[in-house]
């Protein structure tokens, strides 16, 4: 299991989940309502899934969290982190990629966020013959 989820929008770190820090009562039954919730469908773009299965629900929750950081809702930022975090042991980054009004977002299980790097170019010296 990987100890943090990082959250990012076009390569900018936006959120650090860390799940060392245990869940609160409260935080937990909050999860269990939201599973309940899903238990009875869910809509994922114009489609209705009435047997959301565990990737349909990621699906839904992950779309729901960028709309959440996107929208700067906090409170729902930390649920759906924290939903994604109890549910996918393994997943290590969040990836939402913002194009004027299309919004992807990206489950990735298998390395961990690095920031971009800047390249920066130099100019060759000039030699003088």
């Amino acid at each position: 299991m990987s100890e943090r989820i990082v959250v990012s929008v076009n390569g900018e770190s936006m959120v650090e989940y860390d799940r060392r820090k245990p869940l609160s009562e409260k935080q937990v039954e909050f999860l269990q309502r939201m599973d309940r919730d899903m238990d009875e469908g869910i809509h994922i773009g114009d489609e209705f899934i009435a047997e959301p299965q565990p990737g349909d629900r990621a699906r839904f929750v992950a779309m729901s969290l960028a709309q959440a950081i996107l929208s700067e809702n906090e409170p729902l930022v930390a649920a759906m982190t924290g939903f994604l975090a109890a549910r996918l042991p393994d997943l290590k980054q969040v990836r939402i990629t913002r194009k004027e009004d299309e919004v992807s977002v990206d489950l990735v299980f298998d390395r961990d966020f690095v920031p971009p790097q800047p390249i920066h170019f130099v100019a060759p010296r000039r030699r003088d013959s």
